[in-house]
């Protein structure tokens, strides 16, 4: 499928790579170039990052799901982990229980669009609306509006990175680790593949809506802690300040 190919292109097997995120608290810089269209020193577009020190940004994609993501938030709450989930709007506004669950346990909820669709065969006007009906969501059930952007299947072309930061300041984040557990490869493999490639700065992607996902924490969360690495969440390994840290004010966009 094209998405499928568009999406492992993005991430292209290579297990750890980087644009940087110049200037921020995190000294990012370079770590290696990825195909496509990603180039370094790039701000609008985040897969990793060079980390003084050993941490590594999980990011749970599509939630919120009504029995997987408290399951999952009960483990990293025992294990004092944060995490960083980019939520799809219609399902915040579904379950505003869960999301307001994730945001006072100290995670960080992100932007992940409406409903999912391909952005990047959508023009300026549809792809905002999205973006701005999401922000808004999350918005009015936390109190605070994402402060990054994943898109869908990792498909957003290079312009439209660029032209969301320009516009919302809104890096898209991406990732440097895919286990593919949208497969559904079992528990086993998800956590293999995790622990095979996660290096410092790194950023996971995967997805609390599969029970595969969540059975595969506890031997990946404990796996990568016994590593001596360090959970943050995706603003901590940027530099920024704890998103539940941050002052902002009433964000309503309109397109």
């Amino acid at each position: 499928m094209t998405h499928l190919s568009r999406r492992h292109a993005l991430a292209a097997g290579l297990g750890f790579g980087a644009a940087a995120f110049g200037g921020t608290g995190a000294s990012a810089r370079p770590l290696i170039a990825l195909p496509d269209d990603l180039v370094n020193s790039d701000a609008a577009t985040i897969t990793a990052i060079s980390t003084p020190s050993a941490v590594v940004a999980m990011t749970f994609d599509d939630g919120p799901h009504p029995t997987h993501t408290p399951r999952l938030l009960d483990m990293l709450r025992e294990r004092g982990i944060r995490a960083t989930f980019y939520l799809i709007g219609n399902r915040v506004v579904q379950y505003p229980a869960i999301a307001r669950r994730i945001a006072e346990e100290g995670h960080e909820i992100g932007n992940h669009s409406w409903s999912h669709p391909f952005l990047d065969r959508m023009g300026d006007g549809a792809v905002i609306r999205e973006i701005d009906q999401t922000t808004n969501a999350i918005f009015q059930i936390t109190g605070r509006p994402p402060v990054t952007f994943r898109p869908p299947y990792g498909a957003f072309s290079r312009r439209q990175r660029t032209w969301l930061h320009g516009n919302r300041t809104l890096p898209t984040i991406l990732w440097s680790v895919d286990p593919q557990d949208w497969r559904r490869p079992g528990s086993n493999v998800v956590a293999r593949r995790i622990l095979q490639n996660t290096r410092q700065g790194g950023i996971i992607l995967s997805h609390d809506i599969h029970r595969g996902t969540i059975d595969a924490m506890p031997q990946t969360l404990d796996g990568l802690t016994g590593r001596g690495l360090t959970f943050v969440t995706v603003s901590q390994i940027l530099g920024w300040p704890l998103w539940q840290s941050r002052n902002f004010r009433r964000v309503v966009q309109t397109g």
